[in-house]
C-alpha cells in the first residue's frame, strides 16, 4: 500500500501556540491548578493526554472558584471581551494562547462596528471563536455609542434572507463581510458574490486562515492522487468536518477519524490511501494512522 500525505494537514500555527502555551503552565504551575477556558483544541485525543496531566476546563459559570494561585490558558479561540476581564479581576495567571490571526478578527470586527458598520459574519453558530469575535464586536459598538449589528451566515441564501426580511430595520448603507478564520472557501466566495450583487458597496474581508484554505487545497490534489482519503481529528472539529466534507465530494472512499482504531477495513485494502488532518489533530495522532495503515502497528 502507498500512502501520500496532504503537503498541508494537521496542527496550524495557532493551535501549536496554545498547546505549548498550555504545557508550559503545567510545567511551571507546582502549587495551583492549570485551567483552559473552554477546551483547549477540538481533539479528543489531545485532550484525554492533557487530562492525565491534570489540566481541567473551566467554563463560564466555574470563574468563582478560581483561586489566586491558579492559572488559565484562553485557548486559540480566544474569548470575549467580557470574559477576559472577568478572568483578570479573579488575580489568577492569565495565558493569552489566543491565536494571533484570530486577534486580529476580533479588532477587526471591533473597529468595524465602532464605525457603526453592519457586520455580515461568515461561521459556525456556538463555535467558540464566533463567541469572541461577536463580544469584541459589542464592545467596539458600546464603546462608540452605535448599536450592534452583527448577522452570523453560513450560506448565500441566509445571507439574502437577512437583506429580504430587514427584521431590525438595519441601515445597509456601510456593510462589510468577514469570517471565521476555518470557514469554507468555497462557501465564502459564494456569499460574497450573492452580497455584491444586492449591496455593491460591501466591504469584504476573507479572513480566512491562510491555514485553513492550504489545507482545503492541498486535499484538492491528494484527491486526484488517491483511491481513498482518511481525515484525521476531532468530529467537534469545524475545519476537520470542512476537510472531510471536501474529501466525500472528490474521493470514492472517504472517512473522518479520530484515531487509528477507528481506521475501516476497506482502507486496508486499497493500494493508495491519503492522509490529511485538522488544525487540531497532534503529530503522534497522524503517525499512528499512518503505522496502522502501513503495518507497522497491529490494527
Amino acid at each position: 500500500m502507498q500512502i501520500i500525505r496532504a503537503q498541508k494537514m494537521g496542527f496550524c500555527a495557532g493551535v501549536r501556540r496554545a498547546v505549548m502555551t498550555a504545557e508550559k503552565a503545567l510545567d511551571e504551575n507546582k502549587d495551583g491548578q492549570v485551567y483552559t477556558f473552554g477546551p483547549l483544541i477540538h481533539n479528543p485525543e489531545a485532550l484525554k493526554k492533557f487530562e492525565d496531566r491534570s489540566l481541567k476546563v473551566l467554563s463560564e459559570k466555574d470563574i468563582p472558584v478560581l483561586k489566586k494561585n491558579d492559572t488559565v490558558v484562553i485557548r486559540a479561540h480566544g474569548v470575549p471581551p467580557e470574559t477576559k476581564d472577568k478572568l483578570e479581576k479573579t488575580g489568577v495567571k492569565l495565558l493569552d494562547g489566543t491565536c494571533p490571526i484570530v486577534q486580529v478578527n476580533q479588532k477587526k470586527c471591533s473597529d468595524f462596528a465602532s464605525e457603526g458598520y453592519a457586520i455580515f459574519f461568515t461561521g459556525d453558530a456556538n463555535h467558540g471563536e464566533v463567541t469572541g469575535i461577536e463580544g469584541s464586536a459589542g464592545k467596539g459598538a458600546l464603546s462608540a455609542g452605535k448599536t450592534l449589528n452583527f448577522f452570523l451566515i453560513n450560506s448565500p441564501e441566509q445571507a439574502l434572507d437577512v437583506l429580504e426580511k430587514n427584521a431590525y430595520k438595519t441601515d445597509f448603507s456601510k456593510t462589510v463581510l468577514i469570517s471565521q478564520t476555518t470557514f469554507s472557501v468555497k462557501v465564502f466566495d459564494s456569499i460574497a458574490d450573492a452580497l455584491k450583487e444586492k449591496l455593491p458597496q460591501i466591504k469584504v474581508c476573507r479572513t480566512i486562515c491562510p491555514a485553513t484554505w492550504e489545507r482545503q487545497e492541498s486535499l484538492d490534489k491528494l484527491c486526484s492522487e488517491v483511491e481513498g482519503v482518511i481525515v484525521i481529528g476531532g468530529r467537534n472539529s469545524a475545519n476537520t468536518n470542512r476537510l472531510y466534507d471536501k474529501a466525500s465530494l472528490l474521493c470514492k472512499h472517504a472517512v473522518l477519524i479520530e484515531n487509528a482504531g477507528e481506521i475501516p477495513e476497506e482502507f486496508f485494502k486499497l493500494s493508495r490511501v491519503g492522509l490529511t488532518a485538522g488544525a487540531s489533530t497532534p503529530d503522534d495522532v497522524i503517525d499512528e494512522v499512518e503505522n496502522c495503515l502501513s503495518g507497522a502497528i497491529a490494527h
